[in-house]
């Protein structure tokens, strides 16, 4: 018996993560059109959107959507309240800390620590050419980026940006066998809604709503078609393939698909140091998806197997 993910699998997973984390490097650009409209009711609309947009879908061509029991629905809330609510609260207390460049960095690091903790997760062990190759994506990611200036606080905020990123894939681990990158992506989201929605109502109000403009809602909906529903479905279903800790490695595309972005939208041509960067996050690909593949097999062989068993 191989002790291996199949190749075409390994490929498939390959393609889905680059998709996925492709389309979250989309949202930069729509996020600067975004700064001034209130925060938490804007991504409230979001993920209501997408939850509807989401559950539509599976409906109309017949997906299975296993609906949540037991303990599932405590994974699906961490996976709501860390990776989509505390992430952006996060994120908007950083900032206000910290240059956006020290975010972009904290998120450039998940590679390393869904590298280690992934296959735990799994009942596996890390694979040492996945925590180097993690190491080697993360430096280019962070090439990319770049650096910026912080205090004290913007560097705890950037820890729990790291964090909350990383609990957005570890945390669904558990779940995503049984139900599958559809169920886990629409019940994620609309839990963060409800719960982004509350917040919402407490710090902006419940005018905030009628404050969004046609930009914002447009904003919006790429946000929720784009970044969310299909982004999500994307990501999970990698992570099904090739275990939380390979398929953390592309999470340094999210940059590198960023910087490219910028360009196509007609923005300056980025500095050396990105491209660099670029090839630097390209060459850790290479070496994870390079060796054995023992400290992925646990997390995406235990996934299919009990998908199997539906």
């Amino acid at each position: 018996m191989t002790t291996s993910v199949p190749l075409d699998r390994t490929r498939i997973g390959a393609v889905l993560a680059v998709a996925g984390m492709a389309c979250v490097g989309s949202s930069v650009a729509v996020s600067q059109t975004i700064v001034d409209a209130p925060l938490f009711t804007l991504q409230a609309v979001r993920y209501a959107m997408a939850a509807v947009l989401l559950l539509v879908i599976a409906v109309a061509t017949g997906r299975s959507l296993p609906r949540p029991r037991g303990t599932e629905w405590l994974w699906l809330a961490g996976v709501a309240t860390s990776g989509l609510v505390v992430f952006n609260v996060a994120v908007v207390r950083g900032v206000a800390h910290a240059e956006p460049a020290v975010i972009g960095v904290a998120v450039a690091s998940v590679p390393v620590l869904l590298a280690v903790a992934g296959p735990l997760f799994g009942g596996g062990r890390p694979a040492p050419a996945v925590v180097v190759a993690a190491v080697v994506v993360t430096a280019g990611a962070v090439l990319v980026q770049g650096g910026g200036r912080t205090d004290a606080a913007g560097i705890a905020w950037a820890l729990l940006v790291l964090v909350c990123e990383a609990g957005f894939t570890l945390l669904a681990v558990p779940v995503l066998a049984r139900l599958g990158p559809w169920a886990v992506s629409l019940h994620s989201v609309w839990i963060a809604a409800l719960a982004l929605a509350g917040i919402g109502l407490v710090v902006e109000g419940p005018a905030a709503a009628g404050a969004l403009g046609a930009g914002d809602l447009l904003a919006a909906v790429h946000l929720a078609v784009v970044v969310t529903a299909l982004a999500f479905v994307l990501w999970y279903s990698a992570v099904g393939r090739l275990g939380a800790g390979r398929a953390g490695l592309f999470t340094g595309v999210v940059p590198v698909s960023a910087a490219i972005g910028g360009v196509l939208l007609g923005g300056p041509v980025p500095a050396l140091t990105v491209w660099l960067g670029a090839a630097v996050v390209a060459a850790g690909l290479v070496v994870g998806f390079g060796g054995p593949r023992t400290g992925s097999r646990s997390t995406a062989r235990s996934v299919m197997s009990q998908r199997t068993r539906l």
